[in-house]
């Protein structure tokens, strides 16, 4: 979802700043009334980036990395989820990449608005409901999120300066298939881990480390 420097055009970058900072400045005020969301935010960001500095690949117009993003909106919140993405793209660029800074603000909006999509629509009846997460769960969250995702890309690409072929989005498009499926499983071993009688609800900060139900918050 980092798309290479230079295929989008200046004034379309400024267009998505534009766009990312209201949006990231609409979800901010949570954190000032609940301290804990602002602990779980930092811990997503740091999580998160360490998540696409662990794998990452050149995969046609864009890079393919491993995000995490169902297992730290499961685990932290969709507030801290959602601000965690943007933070923790500016940390990678600031201590690893710092090319894909110009690129920030169109980066950040590939992962925030396929997760409000999913968290306002498809999470609501999955997980906030009386069902169970399972894997078919999991596999159904995942492959809405990375689904999003690779739209994204697409619109980026279809609003570059030159000529993106169809042939190379959908080759990044084929390889996000093996992260949707491995993902679920990363997501259900983070959920035994958080399980109520789990090593971590143990911690001592488990209470404002942690979201105290799946997504929420």
């Amino acid at each position: 979802m980092h798309i290479e420097p230079g295929l989008i055009a200046p004034a379309k970058l400024t267009l998505a700043a534009a766009v990312a900072a209201p949006l990231v400045l609409a979800h901010l005020p949570p954190l000032f009334k609940q301290p804990a969301l602002l602990l779980r935010t930092l811990l997503a960001a740091l999580f998160f980036s360490l998540f696409m500095q662990a794998f990452h690949m050149k995969a046609g117009p864009s890079e393919l990395h491993f995000l995490g993003a169902m297992p730290l909106y499961l685990s932290f919140g969709f507030v801290p989820t959602l601000l965690g993405l943007p933070l923790g793209l500016l940390l990678q660029g600031l201590v690893f990449e710092p090319q894909d800074l110009v690129h920030l603000a169109v980066n950040s909006l590939s992962l925030m608005l396929p997760l409000m999509a999913v968290h306002h629509g498809l999470a609501r009846r999955l997980v906030h409901g009386e069902r169970p997460v399972t894997v078919k769960t999991l596999l159904q969250l995942d492959s809405a999120y990375y689904g999003g995702v690779i739209a994204m890309v697409g619109f980026w690409l279809a609003m570059g300066q030159g000529e993106t072929s169809l042939a190379e989005w959908a080759r990044f498009a084929l390889a996000y298939a093996p992260v949707v499926l491995l993902e679920p499983l990363v997501t259900l071993g983070t959920l035994w881990l958080l399980r109520a009688d789990g090593p971590l609800r143990r911690l001592p900060l488990a209470a404002q480390c942690f979201a105290p139900q799946p997504g929420r918050a």
